[in-house]
């Protein structure tokens, strides 16, 4: 009767443009959703045969307009895309100066650490000068406790690897996202370690930029 005679006059090939419409306009806006029938019959008027091949004519102008859309959508993202790693990397590099001051003054604090450590000994041993060398020694191995070389150069192995991520387009965000954890644990491990209130300084700022890198990672795909 006339359900059959309605499901003969709807085109398959109609139905199956239908869906690949959908299937781009899904991919293009980053929908996870499933395509629903329903989806399919926001096209109703266009997906039944018609002697006169207006259907198709819609379709065609449907599909021409989508296109353009999509084509606009993926431009628009590529630019947002140039401009985020743009700040990524000015971020970075910020990060790299900071942290060359904190490996230029890591030295000097541990020697600087050590004479404070020895001044305040000297107050309270009154027999510092027999015991000198032993003291001198358990001093220098407290001194090197407040040393944060292997940090730093852990951090500078994170900067590399965020800059090689930053290449490449598979699952960035995530790994980004990652290794920004990691240097943000060796930032706190610097700040936690220190005695000098200039690397200090430099390990705030460090933390600081990595905050703002974080935020920026969430708009990654």
């Amino acid at each position: 009767g006339n359900i059959e005679e309605k499901f003969n006059e709807i085109d398959p090939t109609a139905v199956k443009y239908a869906l690949n419409l959908l299937t781009e306009i899904k991919k293009a806006a980053k929908i996870k959703d499933k395509i629903s029938l329903q989806d399919i019959m926001l096209f109703q008027n266009m997906i039944y045969k018609d002697e006169e091949t207006q259907a198709t004519e819609e379709f065609e102008l449907v599909a021409d307009a989508i296109e353009k859309a999509i084509v606009q959508l993926n431009q628009m993202r590529e630019a947002e895309g140039t401009e985020l790693e743009k700040d990524l990397r000015k971020r970075i590099a910020l990060i790299q100066d900071s942290l060359i001051g904190i490996e230029n003054r890591s030295e000097q604090s541990i020697k600087d650490h050590f004479e404070k450590l020895k001044d305040r000994a000297k107050q309270i041993h009154n027999d510092w000068a027999d015991n000198e060398p032993r003291l001198n020694m358990e001093l220098a191995l407290l001194a090197e406790r407040s040393d944060v070389t292997e940090e730093c150069v852990r951090l500078r192995s994170h900067i590399k690897m965020f800059l090689e991520s930053l290449e490449k387009s598979d699952d960035a965000g995530r790994r980004l996202n990652f290794i920004t954890q990691e240097m943000n644990r060796e930032a706190n491990t610097i700040n936690s370690k220190t005695v000098s209130s200039e690397i200090s300084h430099h390990g705030i700022f460090i933390k600081e930029e990595l905050e703002k890198i974080r935020e920026q990672i969430q708009n990654i795909e």
